[in-house]
Parts: structure tokens; C-alpha cells; sequence
């Protein structure tokens, strides 16, 4: 019998969904080398998973300088507009709703995938603890130079810009990427965060970039079109804080008066333990945020329902589920069995573990 709220619509900001079941964002390296453009596979891709109630896409850089691994898609070019238009009409053309993942990846990043060789930004010259796929081979992050005071407003801009790009593109909505290690987590967490201007220091300063980035967001998208998403205590990438509730606290505080439709946390480590650290709490969280909550890492049917049913989510991401199963949202309702994922093809390649995945139906049929 299916499950009478996970498979329940919900109104998301001013967006009805048919389910509470969420495609998470997951990075596959799969555009066009040239010019880091989506392109049709891409477009089958999404088009195959568009049951979900909604779809977050892969990240994608706002801008050259955002630009972390290869084969990642960017949404600052006419051809990249294009490419991901092409994507949101096969996804709204199979009934589904897309929103695009907004991305600066900040320090974790390498020179040779940077414009002229030039060294990654973030917010102090500290390097990440962490590595990065260069086209070739997996290599250490480059040593960043720290970001001037006067560039704080073009990175802004450059988000802005990216948003407006967004909307040409055809997405139903933007989330902001704030979590695992990349540019404006760099800025909310201590350990990244030297600064001694007014975007260093204090709780307060350290999110001052991400309200910022907010509120530009909010000039070209509805709050009710925008999500956050956050990872409070995964210490993906080099990341971590002294005292990330405190953190993180003040942060969901300042995030939920934007009135924004939703707040996404990787709940534990990214795409590992979900055993949190002494003294945290996500519920404590949760209740700082006034509009919907997505959950993420490590959910499956079970632990998803139970986490709806007893109002500790609204919403539920899935993530490599959402891989290996095109159909994951009628696996999940009918309880069947999964699709195995086959980890050698998570990044890059072409079709073969990406779109040729069977659904339950065409493994009946055959």
C-alpha cells in the first residue's frame, strides 16, 4: 500500500508538487568539454527522472571562476542558456519541475581548470584538504588567493546574473549551493574564514555574503522560487567550525526572514555517516526555518517515511537512488526492488551509466 504522505502532494512556496519526493543534486561531469555546455543526453537524463516531485539539477558554476572539476555544466553563456533549455523542456514536456543548483566551488579547484592558469578564489588564502578531477586524473586543490573586498559585489552580480540566466533558460526556481566545502561555506565556516574585514569574524560577518547573495537572487526569482541548501556538519572538501550550532543557528535564523520555500540539509556527513557530533541537533535547526524542510543523505523508503510522517521533513532527497533508478519514485510507492548503481560511471563517460538504466516496467516487459 502506498504511503498516504510521502506520495502525497505538497505546495512548495508557490509551486505544487505531486510528491515530497526530491531528486538531489548529483554531479555526473557529463557537458560538453567545450564550453561546459548540457546537451542532449543531459536532457534524457532528467527527462527519465522527471516523477520526482521535484529536481534539483547537478550544480552548475556561475561563472568561469566558479569552475571546480571538468565536464561540469556552467549557466553563464548563451550556449550553456541553450543547452540547459533544452533540459527544462524535456523535463516539463514529461510533466516534471526542474530547479538549477547555483555553484561557486571557491577553493576547491586547480589552476589548470581556472582562465589563464590563474589561482582559485575564497574567502582567506588557505588551502582545502581535498582534491579535484582535472580531465586527466584526480589532483590537489590549488592554493587560493583570498578574495578583496571590493570583488564581494561581482561575485554577487555574477550569482544575479546567473539567476536571470536561469529563468531564460526555462527552470522553475534556483537553489542556492552553500554546502560541502565550496565558496559560500568557505565564508560561513571558521576554519576557512581568516578574514578581519566585514566579511570575517563574527557569525554575523561570515554570513553576511550569503544573505547578500540572497537578496540579489530575490530581485530576479520569487522567494517562494528559491531554496537553500546547507551541510552544517559534514566536513566535506577540508571543511569545518568550532561551533557549527552556533554557526549554523544564526544562519538558518537570517536565511528563514527571506521567506525562502525551502531549507535543504545534508544531514551528517555528505554521502556518508549520519551520526551527528555531540550537541548537535536538526530538529533544533528545523525550527529556525519557517518555510519547508528538505532532508537529505543516506534516505530510503523506510527512514523517509517515518521522517514525514512524523513531521521531521517535509520533503525528502534522494540521491544515488535517483541514479541507478529512473523510476524511483514508482519503486519507492510499489516497494520493489532497486536498480544496483555501478560506481565506475558516477563521473563522466557517455550513455552507459547514465541513461540506459532500466525502468521497472521495460525489466517487466522484457
Amino acid at each position: 500500500m502506498k504511503n498516504k504522505i510521502l506520495f502525497d502532494g505538497i505546495r512548495l512556496g508557490n509551486l505544487d508538487l505531486p510528491n515530497r519526493i526530491v531528486m538531489a543534486p548529483l554531479t555526473r561531469n557529463r557537458a560538453l568539454a567545450d564550453g561546459d555546455v548540457p546537451h542532449a543526453l543531459n536532457a534524457e537524463y532528467y527527462a527519465q527522472r522527471a516523477s520526482a516531485g521535484l529536481i534539483i539539477s547537478e550544480a552548475a558554476q556561475i561563472s568561469p571562476e566558479g569552475k571546480g572539476y571538468a565536464w561540469t555544466p556552467g549557466i553563464y553563456s548563451d550556449a550553456q542558456i541553450a543547452g540547459w533549455r533544452q533540459v527544462t523542456d524535456a523535463v516539463h514536456a514529461k510533466g516534471g519541475r526542474i530547479f538549477i543548483q547555483l555553484w561557486h566551488v571557491g577553493r576547491i579547484s586547480h589552476t589548470s581548470l581556472q582562465l589563464d592558469g590563474k589561482a582559485p578564489v575564497a574567502p582567506s588564502a588557505l588551502a582545502a584538504e581535498s582534491q579535484t578531477f582535472d580531465g586527466n586524473s584526480f589532483v590537489p586543490t590549488s592554493v587560493p588567493r583570498a578574495l578583496e573586498i571590493s570583488e564581494m559585489s561581482r561575485i554577487v552580480d555574477d550569482y544575479r546574473k546567473a539567476a536571470i540566466n536561469a529563468k531564460e533558460a526555462g527552470f522553475d526556481g534556483i537553489e542556492l549551493h552553500a554546502a560541502n566545502g565550496y565558496l559560500l561555506d568557505q565564508f560561513l565556516r571558521d576554519s576557512s574564514n581568516k578574514r578581519t574585514d566585514a566579511y570575517g569574524g563574527s557569525v554575523e560577518n561570515r554570513t553576511r555574503l550569503v544573505v547578500e547573495v540572497l537578496e540579489a537572487l530575490n530581485e530576479v526569482w520569487p522567494a517562494g522560487r528559491i531554496g537553500i541548501r546547507l551541510s552544517p556538519f559534514s566536513s566535506a572538501n577540508g571543511i569545518g567550525d568550532s561551533d557549527p550550532m552556533a554557526t549554523f543557528s544564526h544562519v538558518i535564523s537570517k536565511v528563514s526572514e527571506l521567506g525562502l520555500a525551502y531549507l535543504h540539509l545534508v544531514e551528517g556527513e555528505t554521502g556518508g555517516p549520519r551520526e551527528l557530533p555531540e550537541g548537535a541537533s536538526i530538529s533544533t535547526l528545523r525550527s529556525l526555518f519557517k518555510g519547508a524542510y528538505m532532508a537529505n543523505n543516506g534516505y530510503d523508503h523506510d527512514l523517509a517515511d517515518k521522517a514525514v510522517s512524523s513531521d521531521e521533513a517535509d520533503l525528502i532527497a534522494f540521491g544515488r537512488p535517483f541514479i541507478a533508478n529512473p523510476d524511483l519514485v514508482e519503486r519507492l510507492a510499489e516497494r520493489t526492488e532497486l536498480n544496483e548503481l555501478d560506481p565506475d560511471t558516477l563521473y563522466g563517460g557517455n550513455a552507459k551509466g547514465y541513461t540506459d538504466y532500466p525502468t521497472m516496467k521495460a525489466m517487466i516487459a522484457a
